[in-house]
């Protein structure tokens, strides 16, 4: 396995340098940062199925001359789950972008958006697999910066340099968090080597145990999106390429789910009180319902997709919660349960999500827009993008026998199972965590149905709609894929569930997957048969089956009627693309029920005819959303830090004696605090 992970990081650097190298070729330069992503990628699936069935760790290290750096890897079950993901995104992507770098030859850097993608996927493995502190730091930076690269990839444009700066200071916000969770660790273990974060030489005091969780969940969260830290999303996630804004939300932000497992179950030995858990089920149940909430209101189909990865984060965390929540009651198995419903919709999330994004990839390259508005009718022109588009809003709404209905129906076997904890607490918030899930899946049923049917059926709304043509075959080929996997994923439960019941027996202690399997493994039953069961083979040949009978019967009994052709009837008014329903009229009703939380303004102009004023010649319709987070939180405390910053300019007067005056001063301080 080594040897593998070695031919992987090499194909990493290849495809860093090579591009480079060849200046004026612009199809070699991506062709060139394709193939060697591919090759790395598939290298880093083998790796991933290699390290869930494996044993023993594969564990490697180089030493350093710097001080406390050691670039050691750790190859765990934890650690291939997330390689497993990341590099099966990363396939996906690297297939597609072949093809959708075209989009920018002429504009941008063709051989530096390449060697980036090479980087930020490098990036990526080695945070999973780092076995250092300060090497993991290294990555995560590397990481960050270079995903901040890929999002400011079009920066001649004011809004993506707003974004790219945006998401630089969110990211570091967080970094600065983990490296405080990281130094609560090396005060104990006395160095930075994550075995001996594991296996102190004295167990952490609580307090500090209390404050490196808090640390933790603050800088992994920023990175992973939950309510409040989640504002970054949608202003990164489409600035950046189609291909990168898929890796990026599908497998990036769930680098810090990695960490927060790695830090709870695996440093801290899954010792930790019953609130942390509660804290992960109520950021969840917030993150879960506030991000599709906002994902209706949105027009900008990349957009709407990055507040989705702030529901599916709080989906992952509400399974997380749950198991966290049954271990600290000594309920091992429904913790295992819980902790596998979580793992499950990461991959599960990981590749619907990057499938999304690379459909509305598929739709900016043939429409040179983002707006749903001004999409319509592109099944006709682009079926092949519909179509993967389709299986990937059906897996999102969690629409049976999906991966998505597969992961989330698991979470909800977790929450239901709470009579089972001594706590009453605990029995009446989880099953009120599964309402709020309950209604999160409503809405983003609804979400989906807009942004498909808005985007692919009825007429063109626009020129770009109606002069849309098929993408290549390197995207068509890279939407497939990962629509293959969503398929797969969830057809094949007996196939998931005891892969990642290795990732989770270290954590509770005991095995799942065979408890969970009934049947031969044909039926999903998380307690027993008799109390919940699920067998997606059997519920798809049954839908399959239902489907086939009606054609059946339409094609008997209405095979030799007459079939006539004819305009639909508007009433004597021809009927145009004005006269469908748009983006926004498909969510006022739920936009007037939560009013109360959008808080939203809108503005209605009317022109009237000179003649008459009972007779309007035109109107105005504006509606704007403010997120209640950014105005409430955000903005006043940038305005702070500004002023604050206002009135500490007087401090900078040019004077060199000055300023050596204020280094003088603080190392005197700095030596009587010491002393």
């Amino acid at each position: 396995m080594l040897n593998l992970f070695w031919f992987l990081l090499g194909s990493y650097a290849v495809g860093m340098l090579l591009p480079l190298c060849l200046t004026r070729k612009p199809h070699a330069q991506g062709l060139s940062a394709g193939l060697c992503s591919i090759a790395a990628t598939g290298a880093g699936i083998a790796l991933g199925l290699l390290g869930l069935t494996v044993t023993a760790p594969l564990t490697a290290s180089v030493t350093s001359t710097i001080p406390l750096l050691t670039f050691a890897i750790r190859l765990d079950p934890l650690a291939a789950f997330f390689l497993l993901t990341i590099s099966l995104a990363g396939l996906a992507a690297s297939i597609y972008a072949l093809g959708y770098v075209r989009h920018f030859q002429g504009r941008v850097s063709v051989a530096a958006l390449g060697s980036l993608l090479n980087a930020f996927l490098c990036a990526m493995t080695l945070v999973v697999l780092a076995d250092n502190g300060l090497f993991f730091l290294i990555a995560w930076e590397l990481m960050s910066l270079a995903s901040y690269f890929l999002v400011v990839t079009e920066h001649e444009q004011a809004d993506v340099r707003y974004a790219g700066l945006f998401y630089l200071i969110m990211t570091h916000v967080g970094t600065a968090f983990i490296v405080l969770a990281w130094l609560f660790f090396f005060q104990q273990a006395g160095s930075f080597s994550f075995d001996l974060f594991r296996h102190p030489e004295q167990p952490m005091p609580e307090h500090l145990r209390t404050w490196a969780f808090l640390a933790a969940l603050v800088g992994f969260g920023t990175k992973a999106g939950i309510v409040p830290l989640h504002v970054w999303l949608p202003y990164a996630h489409p600035a950046a390429p189609s291909h990168v804004s898929a890796l990026m939300s599908g497998v990036m932000i769930k680098t810090a789910i990695y960490g927060l497992l790695r830090v709870m179950f695996d440093f801290l030995g899954g010792q930790f009180p019953s609130w942390w858990g509660f804290t992960i089920l109520v950021i969840g149940s917030l993150s879960a319902l506030l991000g599709v909430m906002y994902a209706l209101m949105e027009h900008d189909l990349k957009r709407l997709l990055a507040y989705h990865s702030v529901e599916n984060i709080g989906i992952i965390l509400l399974g997380i919660g749950a198991g966290m929540i049954f271990h600290t009651y000594g309920l091992e198995e429904l913790a295992a349960l819980g902790l596998v419903a979580g793992l499950y919709h990461t991959i599960n999330h990981a590749m619907f999500k990057a499938l999304l994004f690379l459909g509305a990839g598929s739709l900016l390259y043939a429409t040179h827009t983002r707006n749903m508005e001004e999409y319509g009718g592109l099944l006709r022109r682009m079926p092949w993008t519909g179509a993967c588009f389709l299986i990937g809003a059906v897996s999102i709404a969690a629409l049976p026998p999906t991966n998505g209905f597969v992961s989330e129906w698991l979470v909800f076997q977790s929450l239901f199972l709470s009579f089972q904890i001594p706590s009453l607490l605990m029995k009446l918030m989880l099953p009120l965590a599964a309402a709020l899930l309950a209604l999160t899946g409503v809405l983003a049923l609804a979400c989906f149905a807009k942004a498909f049917g808005i985007s692919f059926l009825a007429l063109p709304r626009s020129g770009h709609a109606r002069r849309a043509e098929e993408v290549p075959w390197a995207m068509r080929i890279g939407m497939g894929f990962l629509a293959a996997v969503c398929i797969f994923l969830g057809l094949a439960p007996m196939v998931v569930v005891p892969l990642i019941d290795p990732v989770t027996m270290p954590m509770t202690g005991v095995t799942i997957a065979g408890k969970m399997l009934a049947l031969d493994g044909w039926t999903l039953a998380p307690v027993s048969v008799e109390f919940s069961s699920l067998s997606s083979p059997v519920l798809a040949l049954v839908l399959a089956g239902t489907a086939g009978l009606a054609f059946g019967l339409v094609g008997l009994f209405g095979g030799f009627a007459a079939t006539r052709r004819s305009k639909t009837w508007g009433c004597g008014i021809r009927l145009s693309p004005r006269m469908q329903y748009t983006a926004t009229g498909f969510v006022q009703p739920i936009k007037r029920v939560f009013s109360t939380i959008y808080q939203p303004t809108v503005k209605l102009e009317t022109e009237f005819l000179q003649e008459s004023r009972y007779f309007a010649k035109r109107r105005h319709f504006a509606f704007h959303l403010e997120p209640v987070f950014e105005k409430c939180l955000y903005r006043p405390v940038v305005g702070l830090v500004s002023g604050l910053a206002d009135r500490l300019r007087v401090i900078q007067a040019g004077s060199l004696h000055l300023y050596l005056t204020y280094m003088f001063v603080t190392l005197v301080v700095l030596l009587l605090l010491v002393i």
